[in-house]
């Protein structure tokens, strides 16, 4: 691993909760220094998203070559064949830079982050108001059928009920209040 040891900062949730949006929102917030990490996924690409970009899109056969070769800090199967994971050299990357890493990944990933480095790592849960809310918000995407909408809905109370093993809780009811309280965190974060 490279010389400077930033932070680790992760973001995790329940499709529809939000979290993408803070996370993009925390980005632009020069002052921080932070750079998102790319997960690596076997899914297929959504709407507009870019290879190397948004993800690093694999075939689940590859995938399952690199958990082999052991080149990933978290993995998981979130999915059957539905695999997302965080490369080593993700974070090495972003550390040569000499920034901070911030995730955008699921609850088991972030939860395997902070065991793994926790004095490093800030973890983030950021909670919907409510089912029904998570319903519209993933039908309002418009990205994904309905068979997939249901399998993240069905996922979603197993994934609400790891809140507590997060560092802090954001309630995403009202944006703007949400992404303030997710500047006030980082900021105290990474200046402690």
């Amino acid at each position: 691993m490279n010389q400077f040891k930033g932070k680790l900062i992760v973001f995790s949730a329940p499709s529809g909760s939000g979290k993408t949006t803070i996370v993009r929102h925390l980005l632009h917030q020069e002052e921080f220094g932070l750079e998102f990490s790319i997960s690596a996924t076997s899914r297929e690409a959504r709407g507009k998203e870019i290879d190397g970009e948004d993800y690093y899109f694999m075939s689940a056969e590859k995938f399952k070559q690199k958990i082999k070769a052991d080149e990933f800090l978290e993995w998981e199967e979130v999915y059957i064949n539905n695999f997302y994971g965080t490369l080593k050299s993700e974070v090495d990357r972003i550390w040569a830079k000499g920034k901070h890493v911030i995730f955008d990944i699921d609850v088991a990933g972030g939860l395997r982050i902070k065991k793994k480095f926790p004095e490093k790592t800030l973890a983030v849960f950021v909670k919907p108001p409510d089912i029904n809310e998570l319903i519209i918000r993933l039908k309002q995407r418009g990205e994904e059928s309905p068979e997939k909408i249901a399998m993240r809905v069905a996922k979603a109370p197993t994934e609400m009920a790891t809140a507590p093993q997060f560092d802090t809780i954001i309630l995403n009811d009202d944006l703007a209040t949400a992404l303030q309280n997710a500047e006030n965190l980082v900021n105290d974060f990474l200046n402690k």
